[in-house]
């Protein structure tokens, strides 16, 4: 009986004790009812804001970069800023600075964390960005990168696809696109063709050189308004080095090959002819 007394009184001050806990919070959850009602209007506000600024951004940098990929990305970031700012701003208006003061330290954890993880694919992302907005080439224009010449196929953020004159996809990082130089073919309509033959030393010379002159000028894709040279530079033992040179359009894909392939077929079989060679 007499621990039977001391358990109920002890049930009964637990009892109490949560009733009082209880009490205390549905005061304290009345007295916050109105600043919740405002936190509420207030991340509802933001939503709607962050849903206009979303098409405003798409439609603004669509107009600057032509490129859904990075419209896309940039909305949705400012979409996810502007809702992260409402959050905070309803957590302040709750009284909740302990919340919002461990959240932006958790955010900058993980971010912390992530950049460190992700740095290669995060530099991609990034140079990506940097070539959509820079431009230095555009879809279909001819470049040479890295070791590859091709035409570019697809730009995306993370990495530049290319198709090389023997049908080859080569997909290139973007980071490795932006931090090494890059040749656009397509940018430069004229382009010099520089053509060595080796010669037998004799007084032929001079011969030879007007022979090849006169396959330059017969060669409808040479730029006839362009310098067409031909310069002996070097002699090695019995024979001596001939520089040619001339200029072809180069907008259109396979033009200079197809005019180096011309010349120097056209240039050795005309100089065997004359003996020369």
């Amino acid at each position: 009986m007499y621990y039977s007394h001391i358990l109920a009184g002890e049930w009964t001050g637990y009892q109490d004790l949560i009733f009082d806990k209880l009490y205390r919070w549905g005061v304290a959850a009345v007295k916050m009812l109105p600043n919740l009602v405002v936190a509420i209007i207030v991340l509802l506000m933001f939503w709607l804001f962050a849903r206009l600024m979303r098409r405003l951004v798409y439609r603004l940098v669509w107009k600057m970069t032509d490129t859904v990929a990075i419209s896309g990305l940039v909305a949705s970031t400012v979409n996810l800023l502007l809702l992260l700012i409402g959050l905070f701003v309803s957590l302040n208006v709750l009284r909740l600075d302990k919340a919002v003061t461990s959240m932006l330290a958790g955010a900058g954890i993980i971010g912390l964390a992530l950049g460190f993880a992700f740095q290669d694919l995060t530099a991609n992302f990034i140079s990506g960005i940097f070539i959509t907005f820079r431009k230095p080439f555009s879809v279909g224009h001819i470049i040479e990168s890295n070791g590859f010449t091709g035409t570019v196929n697809n730009i995306q953020l993370r990495s530049t696809t290319m198709i090389t004159a023997d049908g080859l996809h080569v997909i290139i990082p973007n980071k490795d696109i932006f931090q090494k130089p890059i040749i656009n073919h397509s940018l430069t309509p004229l382009r010099r063709i520089n053509l060595t033959f080796t010669l037998p030393v004799s007084d032929r010379l001079p011969e030879a050189e007007k022979i090849m002159l006169d396959i330059v000028q017969k060669n409808k894709s040479v730029i006839p308004k362009r310098p067409r040279t031909v310069r002996f530079d070097s002699i090695d033992g019995g024979n001596v080095k001939a520089l040619l040179c001339c200029w072809v359009n180069n907008e259109q894909e396979g033009t200079y090959e197809d005019t180096v392939h011309e010349l120097i077929v056209g240039v050795t079989s005309e100089l065997k002819k004359a003996g020369i060679l």
